[in-house]
Protein backbone atom coordinates (compact mmCIF):
# COMPACT_ATOMS: atom_id res chain seq x y z
CA UNK A 1 0.00 0.00 0.00
CA UNK A 2 1.30 3.56 -0.86
CA UNK A 3 2.27 5.79 2.53
CA UNK A 4 -0.24 8.43 1.89
CA UNK A 5 -3.09 6.59 0.75
CA UNK A 6 -2.58 4.58 4.62
CA UNK A 7 -2.52 7.88 5.73
CA UNK A 8 -5.90 8.42 3.89
CA UNK A 9 -7.64 5.91 5.11
CA UNK A 10 -7.04 6.18 8.82
CA UNK A 11 -7.55 10.02 8.38
CA UNK A 12 -10.69 8.94 6.58
CA UNK A 13 -11.18 6.30 9.84
CA UNK A 14 -10.51 8.75 12.52
CA UNK A 15 -11.52 12.50 11.21
CA UNK A 16 -8.78 14.06 12.82
CA UNK A 17 -10.05 17.59 11.34
CA UNK A 18 -12.85 17.12 14.07
CA UNK A 19 -10.67 17.73 17.08
CA UNK A 20 -7.91 20.50 18.54
CA UNK A 21 -4.67 18.42 19.53
CA UNK A 22 -1.53 19.42 20.64
CA UNK A 23 0.48 17.14 18.47
CA UNK A 24 -0.19 16.54 14.62
CA UNK A 25 -2.27 13.77 13.63
CA UNK A 26 -1.31 11.57 10.61
CA UNK A 27 2.26 11.18 8.70
CA UNK A 28 4.82 12.38 10.93
CA UNK A 29 7.96 11.40 9.64
CA UNK A 30 7.66 9.92 5.73
CA UNK A 31 9.75 7.06 4.84
CA UNK A 32 9.41 4.25 2.17
CA UNK A 33 6.72 4.99 -0.44
CA UNK A 34 5.23 1.15 -0.14
CA UNK A 35 4.13 -0.48 2.97
CA UNK A 36 3.94 -3.91 3.97
CA UNK A 37 4.55 -4.40 7.09
CA UNK A 38 3.00 -2.25 9.70
CA UNK A 39 4.35 -2.59 13.67
CA UNK A 40 1.90 -0.44 16.19
CA UNK A 41 2.25 0.63 19.99
CA UNK A 42 1.56 3.10 22.10
CA UNK A 43 4.09 5.34 22.12
CA UNK A 44 7.06 5.99 19.47
CA UNK A 45 9.89 5.02 22.00
CA UNK A 46 13.68 4.26 20.66
CA UNK A 47 12.63 0.44 21.77
CA UNK A 48 9.57 0.49 19.45
CA UNK A 49 11.57 1.98 16.99
CA UNK A 50 14.08 -0.59 17.12
CA UNK A 51 11.64 -3.66 17.16
CA UNK A 52 9.82 -1.93 14.39
CA UNK A 53 13.57 -2.15 12.60
CA UNK A 54 14.06 -5.95 13.88
CA UNK A 55 10.47 -6.62 12.01
CA UNK A 56 11.38 -4.94 8.95
CA UNK A 57 8.12 -2.47 9.36
CA UNK A 58 7.99 -0.07 6.67
CA UNK A 59 5.89 1.60 8.95
CA UNK A 60 5.31 2.48 12.85
CA UNK A 61 1.37 3.19 13.99
CA UNK A 62 1.44 4.50 17.23
CA UNK A 63 -1.07 6.72 19.88
CA UNK A 64 2.14 8.50 21.24
CA UNK A 65 3.85 10.20 18.41
CA UNK A 66 6.13 13.37 18.27
CA UNK A 67 6.18 17.52 17.55
CA UNK A 68 3.93 17.94 20.69
CA UNK A 69 3.05 21.89 21.08
CA UNK A 70 5.39 23.55 23.49
CA UNK A 71 8.25 20.70 23.26
CA UNK A 72 11.36 21.98 22.11
CA UNK A 73 11.89 22.00 18.54
CA UNK A 74 15.28 21.33 17.40
CA UNK A 75 15.81 17.78 16.68
CA UNK A 76 18.61 16.68 19.07
CA UNK A 77 19.33 14.69 21.40
CA UNK A 78 16.97 11.46 22.05
CA UNK A 79 14.43 13.44 19.43
CA UNK A 80 17.40 13.50 17.28
CA UNK A 81 18.37 9.54 17.68
CA UNK A 82 14.58 8.62 17.07
CA UNK A 83 14.31 10.48 14.01
CA UNK A 84 17.06 9.40 12.31
CA UNK A 85 16.72 5.61 13.54
CA UNK A 86 13.13 6.41 11.15
CA UNK A 87 14.85 8.02 8.48
CA UNK A 88 17.87 5.53 7.84
CA UNK A 89 15.50 2.23 8.19
CA UNK A 90 12.97 4.29 5.93
CA UNK A 91 10.29 3.73 8.30
CA UNK A 92 7.18 5.55 8.21
CA UNK A 93 5.84 6.81 11.58
CA UNK A 94 2.02 8.01 11.92
CA UNK A 95 0.72 9.33 14.62
CA UNK A 96 -2.90 9.66 16.27
CA UNK A 97 -4.06 11.14 19.35
CA UNK A 98 -7.04 12.39 20.92
CA UNK A 99 -8.72 11.47 17.53
CA UNK A 100 -7.53 7.58 19.18
CA UNK A 101 -9.21 8.40 22.20
CA UNK A 102 -12.14 9.17 21.42
CA UNK A 103 -13.66 6.94 17.91
CA UNK A 104 -16.58 5.50 19.68
CA UNK A 105 -15.48 1.90 18.24
CA UNK A 106 -11.61 1.34 18.31
CA UNK A 107 -10.63 4.32 20.45
CA UNK A 108 -9.38 4.19 23.83
CA UNK A 109 -11.91 5.16 25.74
CA UNK A 110 -14.36 2.66 24.16
CA UNK A 111 -12.28 -0.32 24.65
CA UNK A 112 -11.77 0.62 27.93
CA UNK A 113 -15.37 0.62 28.64
CA UNK A 114 -15.62 -2.91 27.20
CA UNK A 115 -12.88 -4.33 28.94
CA UNK A 116 -15.04 -3.05 32.44
CA UNK A 117 -18.40 -3.79 30.89
CA UNK A 118 -19.60 -0.34 31.48
CA UNK A 119 -22.26 0.59 29.16
CA UNK A 120 -21.73 3.98 27.62
CA UNK A 121 -23.85 6.36 27.67
CA UNK A 122 -22.31 10.00 26.71
CA UNK A 123 -19.88 12.02 26.75
CA UNK A 124 -19.08 13.57 29.95
CA UNK A 125 -18.38 17.21 28.60
CA UNK A 126 -21.75 16.83 26.70
CA UNK A 127 -20.99 16.24 22.75
CA UNK A 128 -20.06 13.27 20.64
CA UNK A 129 -16.35 14.91 20.68
CA UNK A 130 -15.92 14.47 24.88
CA UNK A 131 -12.66 13.45 25.49
CA UNK A 132 -14.15 11.89 28.71
CA UNK A 133 -17.01 9.68 28.85
CA UNK A 134 -19.65 8.40 31.21
CA UNK A 135 -21.56 5.34 31.66
CA UNK A 136 -23.27 2.92 33.85
CA UNK A 137 -22.40 -0.87 35.16
CA UNK A 138 -25.06 -3.77 35.12
CA UNK A 139 -25.01 -3.88 38.74
CA UNK A 140 -23.73 -1.96 41.19
CA UNK A 141 -20.26 -2.74 42.81
CA UNK A 142 -17.82 -1.51 45.97
CA UNK A 143 -14.81 0.46 45.49
CA UNK A 144 -13.01 -3.16 46.25
CA UNK A 145 -14.51 -4.87 43.87
CA UNK A 146 -14.32 -2.48 41.09
CA UNK A 147 -10.61 -2.36 41.64
CA UNK A 148 -10.29 -5.91 41.53
CA UNK A 149 -12.04 -5.72 38.23
CA UNK A 150 -9.22 -3.06 36.82
CA UNK A 151 -6.75 -4.67 38.03
CA UNK A 152 -8.00 -7.97 36.21
CA UNK A 153 -8.76 -6.30 33.13
CA UNK A 154 -5.68 -4.32 32.65
CA UNK A 155 -2.92 -6.53 34.13
CA UNK A 156 -1.96 -4.05 36.70
CA UNK A 157 -3.03 -2.92 40.40
CA UNK A 158 -5.01 0.43 40.23
CA UNK A 159 -4.59 3.37 42.52
CA UNK A 160 -8.02 3.19 44.12
CA UNK A 161 -8.74 6.91 46.49
CA UNK A 162 -11.89 6.10 48.32
CA UNK A 163 -14.41 9.08 48.93
CA UNK A 164 -14.82 9.78 52.79
CA UNK A 165 -18.13 7.37 52.69
CA UNK A 166 -15.40 4.63 51.53
CA UNK A 167 -18.64 2.05 51.40
CA UNK A 168 -20.33 3.88 49.13
CA UNK A 169 -21.73 1.67 46.16
CA UNK A 170 -20.30 2.48 42.22
CA UNK A 171 -23.39 1.86 39.57
CA UNK A 172 -22.61 5.30 37.31
CA UNK A 173 -19.02 5.64 36.29
CA UNK A 174 -16.91 8.61 34.21
CA UNK A 175 -13.40 7.63 32.73
CA UNK A 176 -10.46 8.97 30.32
CA UNK A 177 -8.09 7.01 29.38
CA UNK A 178 -4.17 8.46 29.66
CA UNK A 179 -3.89 12.06 31.24
CA UNK A 180 -7.58 12.66 32.16
CA UNK A 181 -7.19 13.31 35.74
CA UNK A 182 -8.49 16.81 36.13
CA UNK A 183 -12.20 15.79 34.58
CA UNK A 184 -12.85 14.28 37.91
CA UNK A 185 -14.30 17.40 38.63
CA UNK A 186 -16.38 17.40 36.00
CA UNK A 187 -17.51 13.76 36.72
CA UNK A 188 -18.35 14.90 40.61
CA UNK A 189 -20.28 17.91 39.38
CA UNK A 190 -22.44 14.91 37.46
CA UNK A 191 -23.30 13.15 40.57
CA UNK A 192 -21.38 9.77 39.39
CA UNK A 193 -19.89 7.75 41.97
CA UNK A 194 -16.63 7.12 40.33
CA UNK A 195 -14.18 8.15 38.08
CA UNK A 196 -11.28 6.30 36.09
CA UNK A 197 -7.70 7.67 34.61
CA UNK A 198 -4.45 6.81 33.80
CA UNK A 199 -2.81 9.46 35.75
CA UNK A 200 -3.35 10.57 38.94
CA UNK A 201 -1.97 14.26 40.28
CA UNK A 202 -1.90 15.49 44.39
CA UNK A 203 -4.97 17.27 44.06
CA UNK A 204 -7.36 14.84 42.78
CA UNK A 205 -6.99 13.02 45.93
CA UNK A 206 -8.45 15.28 47.93
CA UNK A 207 -11.01 15.70 44.97
CA UNK A 208 -11.88 12.47 45.24
CA UNK A 209 -12.11 12.72 49.10
CA UNK A 210 -14.36 15.69 49.60
CA UNK A 211 -16.62 15.57 46.68
CA UNK A 212 -17.72 12.31 47.27
CA UNK A 213 -16.65 10.07 44.43
CA UNK A 214 -14.62 6.64 43.56
CA UNK A 215 -10.84 7.57 42.03
CA UNK A 216 -9.15 4.39 40.04
CA UNK A 217 -5.60 5.79 38.78
CA UNK A 218 -5.38 2.41 36.37
CA UNK A 219 -2.02 3.87 34.40
CA UNK A 220 -1.73 6.02 31.54
CA UNK A 221 -0.02 3.35 29.29
CA UNK A 222 -2.20 0.39 30.62
CA UNK A 223 -5.60 2.11 29.83
CA UNK A 224 -4.19 3.32 26.14
CA UNK A 225 -3.13 0.12 24.95
CA UNK A 226 -6.37 -1.00 23.67
CA UNK A 227 -6.91 1.93 21.26
CA UNK A 228 -3.97 1.09 18.94
CA UNK A 229 -4.00 -2.25 19.36
CA UNK A 230 -7.38 -2.16 17.86
CA UNK A 231 -6.66 0.30 15.12
CA UNK A 232 -4.30 -2.22 13.89
CA UNK A 233 -6.54 -5.26 13.85
CA UNK A 234 -8.86 -2.96 12.10
CA UNK A 235 -5.95 -2.38 9.34
CA UNK A 236 -5.46 -6.43 9.02
CA UNK A 237 -9.18 -7.42 8.32
CA UNK A 238 -10.43 -4.78 6.47
CA UNK A 239 -7.07 -3.63 4.05
CA UNK A 240 -5.39 -7.18 4.25
CA UNK A 241 -2.18 -5.22 5.94
CA UNK A 242 0.27 -7.10 8.10
CA UNK A 243 0.49 -5.62 11.50
CA UNK A 244 1.81 -6.44 14.46
CA UNK A 245 1.35 -4.56 17.64
CA UNK A 246 4.18 -4.54 19.98
CA UNK A 247 3.54 -3.53 23.76
CA UNK A 248 6.63 -2.20 25.38
CA UNK A 249 6.55 -2.14 29.23
CA UNK A 250 5.81 1.07 31.14
CA UNK A 251 4.65 0.96 34.69
CA UNK A 252 3.35 4.92 34.70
Amino acid sequence: MDNLQLQRILNDKLSPELIKDYAPNGLQVEGSKTISKIVTGVTASQALIDKAIELGADAILVHHGYFWKGEPEPIVGMKGRRIRSLIKNDINLYGYHLPLDIHPQLGNNARLAQLLDIEVEGGLEGHAQSVAMYGRLKQAVSGVEFAKRIAKALEREPLHIAPENADKLIETVGWCTGGGQDYIQLAADNGLDAFISGEISERTTFVAREQDIHYFSAGHHATERYGIKALGEWLAKEHGLDVTFVDINNPV
